[in-house]
């Protein structure tokens, strides 16, 4: 009879016997532990918050329960999004078998969007956390009027601005972080970010479009925080400008020598914004005083500008104002007139009550309690006088008498100062 062969322990010695045991036991520890861990339960274990309104916040409640047959040691809590917030964990914390306690979790959002994140517990002994999964969005309530922002056609080299106003339709206070402004030509301006509107208030700000090349060009203000967008568009044109003066001849009449008298000119630039650099007048008696250079003015504006003139003597004046600036005319001129006079002064009367009067005498005296002069060679009828006679700067007294069909004159009327310029 063949004997079969006998296991030796030469195929299963005592060490591998031990160090299969070893590994299994390795494998199966990391079960062990997620089984331990596992017996804390969030219910539900998410959490969908919708839709949030910036500067409000939504709290929810989750059930968390041991649903093991030992206590846990619940030793931290971490928040992987700072717009979630957990109100009533007081850590570290112990909980039997069977006992639940409640979770608030708050989400107050920050910014416009969809936010996520987690709530993580670590519990002792274990080296896997409990999650609550979180998810909300975050709705802004600022709006932009207009909502979006067209120039039209401006030519290359100017520029053309337009409001838009930010206003918080809410009731409860928004922050925009800040303002970014992309595309070629487009840029915004006018408040510094961060800042905040509160429910119901509004912030003004300009944008302005500049084009570097013609074609259409787009861009976007874009407002974060509220996440708010406003669509910039344009058409850069070939340059064309030209500045007009209005009136074309400036007339200024009789100006009394020593004295100035102000009109106001229009300019007015057509095919975009033009820039006056300088002006100039070839008479010194006519001037534009107060303009600071260089002028902006603006596409289908009118910016007034005063002239004056200041006569230095008699007779006929005449000039010309020379506008220089980036426009396709320039230089612009204008034409300028003018006669200067020699200072007057225009007297009037009431006249006597007395009967039989046949006329009047006028006085003057360059001071009041000094002697009179008469001013009228024959008897003056009317109850008015021009006397041509006097000196710029100087100062008179004027007094009238009344003269009756016998010759007899009256004394002295009240007496009128006049100083002239």
């Amino acid at each position: 009879m063949e004997l079969l062969p006998q296991p030796s322990s030469r195929f299963f010695p005592a060490t591998a016997v031990a160090w299969v045991a070893l590994v299994m036991l390795l494998v199966a520890l990391p079960l062990q532990l997620h089984a331990a861990s596992s017996q804390l339960v969030f219910s539900p274990s998410s959490f969908s918050y919708g839709s949030v309104d910036l500067g409000q916040s939504k709290t929810l409640q989750s059930l968390l329960t041991n649903k093991g047959t030992t206590s846990i040691t619940i030793t931290a809590s971490s928040l992987s999004n700072n717009q979630f917030t957990a109100s009533n964990l007081r850590l570290p914390r112990v909980l039997g078998p069977g006992i639940s306690i409640e979770v608030s979790v708050a989400f107050a959002p920050s910014s416009a969007g969809v936010a996520s994140g987690q709530l993580s517990l670590t519990v002792k002994g274990s080296s896997v956390s409990s999650t609550l999964w979180l998810t909300g969005k975050g709705v802004g309530t600022v709006t932009a009027t207009p909502a979006n922002i067209s120039f039209g056609k401006i030519a290359v080299g100017s520029d053309a601005t337009s409001p838009v106003v930010l206003k918080n339709t809410g009731t409860s206070k928004v922050t925009l972080t800040s303002l970014k402004t992309s595309g070629t030509g487009f840029s915004v301006g006018g408040a510094k970010f961060p800042l905040t509107l509160s429910g119901g208030r509004s912030v003004t700000l300009t944008a302005t479009f500049a084009p570097q090349q013609q074609g259409a060009a787009t861009g976007d203000a874009y407002v974060a925080g509220p996440a708010l967008n406003i669509p910039l568009s344009g058409t850069g044109t070939a340059s064309s400008l030209e500045l007009s003066i209005t009136p074309g001849t400036l007339g200024f009449g009789n100006v009394a020598v020593g004295t100035t008298e102000t009109l106001s000119a229009g300019l007015k630039a057509t095919g975009g914004n033009v820039t006056v650099s300088a002006v100039s007048s070839n008479n010194a008696q006519f001037a534009v005083p107060g303009v600071t250079f260089p002028l902006t003015v603006k596409a289908g504006q009118e910016v007034l500008l005063n002239v004056t003139f200041a006569p230095s003597k008699d007779g006929n004046s005449s000039a010309k104002l020379t506008f220089q600036s980036n426009a396709a005319d320039s230089p612009t001129s204008e034409t300028l007139a003018g006669t200067g006079t020699a200072p007057y002064v225009s007297l009037s009367w009431m006249a006597s009550s007395s009967p039989d009067v046949s006329g009047y005498n006028v006085y003057r005296s360059a001071s009041k309690s000094g002697s009179y002069s008469k001013l009228n060679s024959s008897l003056n009828s009317d109850t008015s006088y021009t006397d041509t006679t006097v000196a710029s700067g100087s100062t008179y007294y004027y007094a009238t008498t009344a003269v009756n069909s016998s010759g007899q004159e009256s004394t002295y009327s009240n007496l009128v100062k006049v100083v002239v310029p």
